[in-house]
């Protein structure tokens, strides 16, 4: 058996990339590609009548193969299904780091799938409150509902947006440049933020637009996203050239928060940096891009 570190609630996650439990070949080295997070999909990667199959491939293969640091996170089946609580089973006794709760739309799903985890960790002698929550919202009720789900458990780390469902549900076509999607993209920054979790944006699905991928990701990063969901390895290294912080952008985050502690030192509350005002609202943002840069092996300071 291959022991995992306890999850972290709060860590990198520019890139969550799916990959079919079902297929062994997809999930036995996938830390290869560099991504922040795995995906092993249990629900829509995974036919009807192979579910047992891909629970038994996904268990085997988080006790046996080394993913390192990179960390792992399972999809499991909607609650509408008969499924889901024995993949919350496989995924807590093989020490998954976490469960992605596939059409999340209310807090009541949110705490169903909490105490299957719970029963799951006292049955398989895990640490309790060791496996962590993330919510896929797919639906107008999901998405409306976003900051109580986003804050219905201590184990929640982050919420994400499921795009092909969610068009689906608002009856709208995929659009270039994702306007159809933007409405909800704003909701779910604004109750990731006021949960104090993390936020992800959906797949972009046309691998051979490159320039259309890149353009979405740099929104992303603009509204607010932690991160992006991906289906192709090939994704992995722009988005996470994207969300990474700029050397200019570390540069003056450092000389911004240098600044504060000396001025705080000398009971002065707005100052100057690089010719530009800063008081005290801008230190958190400075303080997360370096944490960031800190993430990506940008910055080695000891201001975070």
């Amino acid at each position: 058996m291959i022991p995992r570190k306890k999850p972290e609630r709060f860590r990198l996650r520019r890139t969550m990339i799916f990959l079919s439990a079902q297929k062994p070949g997809l999930i036995k080295d996938p830390l290869i590609y560099g991504a922040d997070s795995l995906m092993l999909d249990l629900e829509d990667a995974v036919a009807e009548n192979q579910k047992d199959a891909a629970r038994f491939s996904l268990y085997h293969a988080l006790k046996t193969v080394d993913y390192g640091d990179t960390e792992v996170i399972v999809r499991i089946n909607g609650l509408d299904t008969p499924h889901w609580r024995e993949d919350v089973r496989v995924c807590v006794a093989a020490g998954a780091d976490g469960v992605r709760i596939a059409k999340c739309e209310s807090t009541g799903d949110v705490i169903a799938v909490e105490k299957a985890v719970e029963a799951a960790e006292e049955e398989f002698r895990k640490e309790k409150g060791r496996t962590l929550l993330m919510a896929a919202l797919e639906s107008p009720k999901g998405i409306l509902n976003a900051q109580e789900i986003a804050a219905a458990s201590e184990r929640m780390f982050g919420i994400a947006i499921s795009g092909g469902d969610l068009r689906r549900t608002m009856q709208v076509s995929p659009v270039r440049g994702g306007v159809e999607l933007n409405t909800a993209r704003g909701l779910v920054v604004l109750a990731a933020r006021a949960a104090g979790v993390q936020c992800f944006d959906t797949v972009f699905t046309d691998l051979d637009d490159n320039e259309g991928f890149e353009a979405e990701v740099r929104q992303n990063k603009a509204m607010g996203f932690d991160g992006k969901s991906l289906i192709n390895p090939k994704q992995i290294r722009l988005a996470h050239q994207v969300f990474a912080p700029t050397e200019k952008e570390v540069a003056q985050a450092e000389a911004m928060v240098s600044a504060f502690r000396e001025a705080a030192a000398a009971g002065i509350g707005v100052f100057t940096v690089n010719g530009k005002m800063v008081d005290v609202a801008f230190i958190p943002g400075a303080e997360r891009t370096l944490k960031l840069a800190k993430a990506c092996g940008m910055y080695e300071g000891d201001l975070v």
